[in-house]
């Protein structure tokens, strides 16, 4: 449990959040909002490392290449509307 975290902080975020929230709320919200800045502050503790990144830049250059017609891109859909894909109706 912490007092890092007050009852005004919770209310003010609940506020903005438009989260209506009883007094008890309010008070267990602070102790477990405590709670994990602690386990955030926890992760400052914990020593740097010196290793070579194991990621590489896996992005290409972007190059122009032929594709397909519209006809050709069109050929396999259910339905196709003034050169366009035509799906159903979601509303």
């Amino acid at each position: 449990m912490s007092d890092s975290v007050d009852a005004d902080e919770v209310e003010h975020v609940a506020d903005l959040a438009r989260v209506d929230l009883d007094d008890e709320e309010v008070a267990q919200f602070a102790d477990q909002f405590g709670d994990i800045l602690e386990h955030f502050e926890a992760l400052d503790e914990v020593p740097e490392v010196d290793a070579e990144p194991d990621l590489v830049n896996v992005m290409r250059s972007d190059e122009v290449e032929d594709s397909l017609s519209q006809d050709e891109a069109l050929q396999n859909a259910d339905d196709s509307e003034d050169g366009r894909f035509k799906g159903p109706k979601v509303s």
